[in-house]
């Protein structure tokens, strides 16, 4: 018995147990608790997988664009959305009429329709939500059916007293005639009460649609007329007096006018829609389609779906993803999924998943069956945006035990007839989920048996998610290209499943820390490792380490990533900082030229005009002498503008030394005093003086006269940096010339200790010592197994064992860092 979904139906092969072995139909579930009507819950029910590339990316569009009206906009329609389809089907019968609670309905959902197709009328949302408004296009909607509909009837769905004229006259008829009963009883009423025949506080009621009054069954002789009926305790009987029996007859008669006019009205009006019955029925299926829609967004809030990139190809790049219905399960308890990262492409189709029970091979397996599934039927799946997924014709499931007494077929059997049908029916456009993969019978045999079979889905190129416990299996992914092996994550240490999925390595089955664990005997234990062997149980433990190595390392490689990533953001912004120095450079120069070309456009014509009025003056010596005076207040002037640049000048440059540092060359470019280094070294000097292309640089006591094309300007910031690291560096140097290679924590309680190790450990760490000792003592060991358990779990420690027996032996811990 196999499972597979298909987009046809020429091999599909029990699609429902499919869809109930990745737990699909309680998908359909949630999609139809978020449906308005009947309408989209079809939609659901209705809803396929599909390896169409373009079907399965416009549903993904609409779904997706659906979501954000959901956020962004909140004048959508969604009231009303009734399913009259049933009754525009019924009235296609001529001389059939609509009911008039069918009526109340079409009118309102038609306004729905109406309302929706003129929300997406909008050249503003056509640009932001085209699979939706393309949806829209020639919908039918007729405005005159709605306005025929309201001259019909009211607000409340009843008919209205002028929907024509004859119903207009009965019903002031029967207005008429009800008011002339209404005092003829209420007169009898007086009366009867007068004489005690009806309590006090009696008031005319409605029998069978005719006036009559309760009566004390002692007394009903008194009053003449027809008993129509009596209270359920036998104490009240209502009478129609015998004065308006006529009276309502006669309303009885005016009622059925009513009746045969209010059908005369819907015939008429079924009669005028008849015509209409195709287009109103597809927009009906619009409304459906948008209910729909609806729902699928909705869920897709809540699972947390998105659309990623979406190739039409074969390829699975998922970067976090969920289970949506554990997701929700463990919402309901404050809890949180651990996500999924998977990938199948190229040379890493297959991947087979090795790891403990209980370690969550099996839900990852659903997940990705679950997730590709959902994703072909048009649904949004829960993984990050920078996940990629593809598309897939079909996808091969053998989950679970699927043991048939009637057909006589073991568990073992019925996974071989599985297996069988998928070699025959995979290609390289196929997805295989295979759970527990040679499982159920002798494990040398079931294993070759899995490995042939792996080896042939290879061949065809298919693509898939295996788990097993087979040691071949995980060998033959190592060897194998487009095989590759997966871990689930274990913390061996606190004896828990982490849930994690690690591609890259296979992993272990943790079997005898999972029976030391559980308090199987250790003698047990033992004679098991020996029947195995102790390669055996050292490759466990090898895959063990493995493990744990990979799992420090990508904390390590997550480290560096966002040092690198703090770098590039510094790097960025002095990036910008030089630019921004470079252009305010550019403009302070341009305006220091323009002055500069302003000042002497002005001393010239300053001179000039000097020269001419001394000539005018012919040598008279007071005028010359004022003229005189007057230049050379000008000349000051000139001066307290140069100053003025120069400062401007300076004050950039100050600014330019706190932000970065700046190579130039160039003897204008350097002033005495300046911070300068050689290029290609560290050491800082300062410029004594400066000759032509020639400076002479004081490095600490030595003076050095070098060309100034050889300098480098340094920053005061540089400066105070460099001097910050060395002082860090003299700081480190001491630090640990004053560190111990041992610590004593001999006496002191768990906590205690434990704290004391940690900032030890920490220190000897960060500055670099290679081997430390702990003194602990003997005792009763507590103290120990504490310090080592936290050895056990901290990055940097390579080794820690025993003293030797001749320095203090288990009474101290030797550890040896990395």
């Amino acid at each position: 018995m196999s499972y597979i979904c298909t987009q046809t139906d020429k091999i599909v092969i029990y699609p429902n147990n499919f869809e109930h072995k990745i737990e699909f139909n309680k998908i359909r579930d949630l999609l139809s608790r978020h449906c308005l009507s009947t309408l989209g819950r079809e939609k659901v029910e209705s809803m396929q997988f599909s390896a169409d590339y373009d079907i399965v990316s416009k549903y993904l569009s609409q779904t997706d664009e659906f979501v954000h009206i959901l956020q962004e906009e909140d004048s959508f329609p969604s009231d009303s959305f009734y399913d009259v389809r049933p009754v525009l089907k019924r009235i296609r019968v001529a001389g059939s009429w609509i009911e008039q609670s069918a009526l109340s309905e079409l009118n309102k959902s038609l306004i729905t329709i109406s309302s929706i197709v003129k929300f997406f009328d909008d050249e503003e949302r056509q640009q932001r939500y085209p699979h939706m408004c393309e949806l829209s296009q020639d919908i039918f909607v007729s405005k005159e059916i709605t306005r025929k509909i309201d001259q019909i009837i009211d607000g409340f769905g009843q008919i209205k007293n002028n929907a024509s004229p004859q119903l207009a006259d009965i019903r002031r008829q029967i207005s008429s005639a009800m008011s002339g009963i209404s005092r003829t009883l209420n007169s009898i009423l007086r009366k009867a009460q007068s004489e005690g025949v009806v309590d006090k506080d009696a008031s005319p009621s409605m029998r069978d649609g005719r006036l009559v009054l309760p009566v004390n069954p002692s007394y009903k002789r008194r009053i003449k007329g027809i008993v129509h009926d009596e209270s359920a305790s036998g104490r009240t009987v209502y009478i129609e007096p015998s004065e308006v029996v006529e009276a309502n007859n006669r309303i009885r008669e005016l009622e059925n006018d009513e009746h045969r006019e209010i059908i005369r009205i819907l015939t008429e009006f079924t009669n005028f829609i008849r015509p209409y019955l195709g287009e109103l029925l597809d927009s009906y299926n619009f409304l459906a389609i948008i209910d729909f829609v609806r729902a699928k967004a909705k869920f897709a809030l809540q699972i947390n779906g998105i659309k990623p990139d979406f190739k039409n190809k074969r390829i699975i790049d998922w970067v976090q993803a969920v289970h949506p219905l554990l997701f929700l399960a463990l919402q309901k308890h404050n809890r949180k999924v651990v996500p999924l990262d998977i990938t199948l492409e190229n040379e890493n189709r297959i991947l087979v998943i090795s790891g403990p029970n209980a370690g969550g091979k099996s839900v990852c397996l659903k997940t990705v069956g679950l997730l590709q599934y959902m994703l072909q039927s048009g649904l949004l799946i829960p993984v990050r945006e920078n996940s990629t997924v593809g598309l897939f014709e079909d996808i091969f499931i053998d989950i679970g035990d699927e043991q048939s007494i009637e057909n006589d077929l073991s568990t073992y059997s019925s996974h071989l007839i599985n297996m069988k049908y998928f070699v025959r029916n995979c290609t390289d456009k196929s997805l295989l989920l295979i759970d527990e993969f040679g499982s159920g019978t002798e494990p040398q045999i079931g294993a070759a048996i899995a490995e042939a079979l792996l080896d042939r889905f290879n061949n065809r190129e298919a693509y898939g998610v295996i788990t097993t416990h087979y040691q071949n299996l995980k060998h033959f992914a190592n060897e194998n290209v487009g095989v590759v092996n997966g871990a689930m994550l274990y913390d061996r240490h606190e004896m828990r499943p982490l849930y994690q999925l690690s591609i890259g390595n296979p992993g272990s089955s943790f079997a005898v820390e999972i029976a030391r664990k559980i308090g199987l005997p250790e003698d047990v234990i033992a004679q098991a490792s020996e029947v195995v062997g102790s390669d055996y149980i050292n490759m466990d433990k090898y895959l063990q380490d493995i493990t744990r190595d990979k799992r420090y390392w990508e904390r390590k490689r997550e480290e560096i990533r966002r040092e690198r990533k703090h770098l590039e953001k510094i790097t960025s912004k002095y990036e910008a900082d030089i630019e921004d120095v470079n252009r305010q450079k550019r403009e302070i120069l341009l305006q220091a030229k323009q002055e500069a070309e302003k000042i002497l456009l002005e001393s010239n014509a300053k001179i000039e005009n000097t020269i001419r009025e001394i000539k005018e003056a012919q040598a008279d010596k007071e005028k010359t002498r004022q003229l005189r005076k007057s230049l050379e207040e000008y000349k000051d002037d000139v001066k307290s503008k140069e100053t003025t640049l120069l400062k401007k000048k300076n004050k950039r440059r100050t600014k330019k030394e706190t932000q970065t540092k700046v190579s130039t060359k160039g003897a204008e470019s350097f002033n005495v005093g300046d911070s300068v280094k050689l290029e290609g070294q560290t050491a800082v000097g300062e410029i004594i003086e400066i000759s032509g292309k020639k400076a002479t640089v004081a490095f600490g006591v030595i003076k050095s006269t070098v060309d100034v094309s050889r300098l480098e300007w340094v920053s005061n910031n540089r400066i105070r940096q460099e001097a910050k690291e060395s002082n860090t560096r003299d700081y480190m140097h001491g630090r640990k010339l004053d560190f111990k290679q041992e610590i004593d924590v001999r006496g002191m309680r768990g906590d205690e200790a434990l704290q004391a190790v940690m900032y030890y450990v920490d220190d000897a760490i960060q500055l670099g010592i290679s081997r430390v000792r702990i003194l602990h003592g003997t005792g009763t060991g507590a103290l120990r197994e504490i310090i080592r358990d936290y050895l056990r779990v901290t990055p940097g420690v390579s080794k820690f064992m025993d003293e030797h027996v001749q320095f203090g032996g288990a009474g101290i811990t030797v550890i040896e860092f990395e």
